[in-house]
């Protein structure tokens, strides 16, 4: 294949990711539920003809690192490429043919120009519900995969552009607001429909065979960027291991270690000594592993390195069989990102030990997912699905950011207005958590508290959390953020405590929910943090005066 004008590489090279941006605009303007129309939660992306990723919208990095495995799965052991037609949408949720939950379905379609195969185009949407023993399909008594929803072998959901009416009723049938999974579907296939037309454009216009030369030099380019900048890193080996607080069924600590060996222009990502793969369902399989490595490690590199499937090739994975970080199947893990988002802050720590002027020190690392199921007074079931945030980690310029989302799962917030507005609850409480980011001479940035009262008779709760033991550490001397913390209010004014991972705790009528999420780890000592800092967090309401003094022994001049 004759190499074509970088110019024009990189034309065609906006041109996909316009491609890929059209369908995620797609998806954002025709879905039904919160999750993706307001949270945020779904991913689109380009591939060439071979289902290697070429071009991604700016959307989940956990998602869009792993949807070409999730491809080259299929094409290599479900149907292979010589079986796609023009018009066929393959779909899937299986973790274990290269999907990440069963919340997130896949769905793909080849791109044809003059009756050749120029490309593929693929949409990625969380389902607010996928059935199994919870409302939300977050079980966390789970055991295995089959307790946590309905499983989407790779399969037609349309052939030759008629849609599969059994697959798609068979599914519909099978989860709880069958609405909105219906509209979110279709929102997919919309979007399948836009990145087709818009990549077989591309095609007429530059031709198919200059296309597939660029779309292979847009990965050697961003292999050869991601090895440049491995050389600028000093060689050696550096370990840290992180501990996730526990699985939901047991007290026990889930050990992930990685050890970072850099060589040349090379690197491995080893993670033997991680636990074995747990009973709850919080194992990681080797894709959603794979897609948490990559983003810490591109996180790290920096600089403007396109991100596609050619960014891995320097990337050497060990993950060993069976572990929490490589399950076997029929392990559960529909709560994957209470270990995914730690595999990221492991890496980051090993990392720090050879670039510390660009790791902070952790942030929250978890994705706050929790649900609330209720009844319609016409008797249809409601789910109200969320996820929160925290705080990120200080770092060697300055403070870390407050309620921010990381990048691993870049969601958004919910309008608490929009939620009132469609769910029977009521707000309380949102904003920043004082004195929750770590001290160092570098603040952490603060978590959130989120507080609502149910106006419905009953409901029924459950969360995906995780903090409740283990804080985000600091870097440098710096101390750790907060932890996090779910109080359930009775209406008759008890309280208890939640567990972090629980799945159907009943709620009454005027019963209210308080989380709290951590802060961000501190960087650098607390006592070099400039006094002004101290004071203008003091004015700000970020810390207490008891914080300021027992962090930084700071009295504060004058107070109010």
């Amino acid at each position: 294949m004759s190499p074509i004008d970088p110019v024009r590489v990189e034309v065609i090279r906006n041109a996909l990711v316009t491609a890929a941006e059209e369908m995620s605009l797609t998806i954002w303007r025709t879905a039904r539920s919160t999750v993706v129309r307001e949270i945020l939660d779904y991913s689109t992306a380009v591939f060439d003809a071979g289902g290697h990723n070429v071009a991604q919208s700016a959307r989940i990095p956990v998602h869009l690192n792993s949807m070409s495995d999730c491809l080259r799965h299929i094409l290599d052991h479900a149907i292979p490429l010589e079986q796609w037609e023009d018009g066929d949408v393959v779909v899937t949720n299986d973790p274990y043919s290269g999907g990440q939950h069963l919340h997130d379905i896949q769905t793909f379609r080849a791109v044809f120009l003059d009756g050749a195969r120029i490309g593929i185009v693929g949409t990625l949407c969380h389902h607010v519900d996928i059935g199994g023993g919870t409302a939300g399909s977050y079980l966390a008594t789970a055991t295995e995969v089959f307790q946590e929803g309905i499983r989407i072998p790779p399969l037609y959901l349309a052939r030759r552009g008629e849609l599969n009416t059994g697959v798609f009723e068979m599914l519909l049938h099978n989860v709880r607001q069958p609405d909105e999974t219906r509209g979110d579907l279709k929102a997919q296939i919309a979007a399948l429909g836009i990145g087709e037309r818009a990549v077989a454009r591309i095609a007429r216009k530059y031709g198919s065979a200059p296309l597939a030369a660029a779309m292979a030099q847009i990965q050697d380019g961003s292999e050869r960027m991601v090895r440049a900048a491995l050389l600028a890193l000093p060689d050696g080996e550096s370990t840290f291991t992180e501990l996730v607080d526990d699985d939901g069924q047991s007290e026990d600590p889930i050990r992930l270690c990685v050890t970072v060996r850099k060589q040349g222009d090379g690197i491995t990502l080893d993670f033997e000594g991680s636990s074995v793969q747990v009973p709850g369902p919080v194992n990681n399989t080797r894709a959603m592993t794979a897609s948490a490595a990559y983003f810490a490690l591109l996180a790290a590199l920096g600089g403007d390195i396109p991100a596609n499937s050619g960014c891995y090739r320097a990337v050497t994975l060990v993950l060993p069989k069976g572990s929490v970080v490589d399950a076997q199947f029929p392990a559960p893990v529909a709560s994957r990102m209470v270990v995914n988002h730690r595999i990221a802050t492991a890496v980051f720590g090993a990392l720090a030990q050879v670039m510390p002027a660009r790791i902070p020190a952790a942030y929250y690392a978890i994705s706050y997912v929790y649900a609330l199921s209720t009844t319609r007074a016409d008797g249809r079931r409601q789910v109200y699905f969320d996820i929160e945030v925290g705080g990120w980690g200080g770092h060697m310029g300055g403070d870390g950011a407050s309620a921010l989302s990381c990048g691993l799962h870049n969601n958004t917030n919910a309008p608490i207005e929009m939620v009132e507005a469609r769910y029977p609850v009521t707000f309380l409480r949102y904003g920043l958590l004082p004195d929750s980011g770590g001290p160092g001479a570098h603040r952490g940035g603060l978590g959130l508290v989120r507080e609502w009262r149910l106006d419905a008779e009953q409901g029924s709760f459950g969360t995906s959390f995780e903090r409740f033991r283990i804080p985000p550490y600091g870097l440098a001397g710096g101390r750790p953020g907060s932890l996090s913390r779910t109080t359930l209010t009775r209406a008759d004014g008890t309280t208890e405590s939640l567990r972090s991972k629980v799945s159907g705790v009943p709620l009454r009528r005027g019963d209210v929910v308080t989380i709290e999420t951590s802060g961000g780890g501190g960087h650098g000592d607390p006592a070099a943090r400039d006094p002004a800092a101290i004071d203008a967090d003091l004015a700000l309401g970020l810390v207490t005066r008891e914080g300021a003094a027992r962090d930084y022994g700071f009295a504060q001049e004058n107070p109010a």
